[in-house]
């Protein structure tokens, strides 16, 4: 006799697709590897001309440098937080590594991380534009600046909706 607790096929099936994200997730870890690589490069260039750049160009390779730090930020964002809200609990608690976000991420406060991280990153590229202006045209710049500012927007009506959703939820 079929046991009367145990849910049905299809619903057991979806629940077990949420593994399919599994291979995602270890690509992302793949890409980080590669931003470690090209971080390792990054950095060998920089000590290697130290005497022969500018400042400004020194200036502008650590916020290179910044920028690949921030990304694999993200990724790490997306790779622990996603596996653990999507696919599965990681059991860290009390792991003394265990980042201090995990023990409250969900889908919304993911989200909210993420377009931070994204406006980080986005800043970084809008602060090396404006140390490069005389290199650039007004158009780029402007384009750039109209594409930051959005990413700006988005994150604080995400925010504010992640804000409203306690409250929209007892309604």
């Amino acid at each position: 006799m079929p046991d009367p607790v145990a849910p049905p096929a299809l619903p057991r099936l979806i629940f077990l697709s949420r593994w399919l994200q599994l291979p995602l997730y270890l690509g992302l870890i793949v890409a980080q590897g590669v931003y470690v690589v090209h971080f390792g490069i990054e950095l060998w260039h920089l000590v290697e001309k130290t005497t022969t750049v500018s400042e400004i160009d020194i200036m502008l390779r650590v916020l290179g440098l910044i920028d690949v730090v921030m990304i694999a930020n993200l990724l790490i964002m997306v790779i622990v937080g996603g596996y653990e809200t999507f696919v599965s609990r990681m059991r860290l608690e009390g792991h003394p590594d265990e980042p201090e976000w995990l023990s409250h991420v969900n889908a919304n406060v993911l989200k909210v991380k993420l377009a931070i991280a994204i406006i980080t990153i986005s800043s970084i590229h809008l602060l090396v534009t404006f140390m490069n202006a005389s290199r650039l045209d007004e158009k780029t710049m402007l384009w750039q600046t109209v594409i930051h500012l959005t990413l700006v927007l988005s994150a604080i009506s995400i925010a504010f909706i992640d804000r409203l959703s306690p409250t929209l939820a007892k309604h």
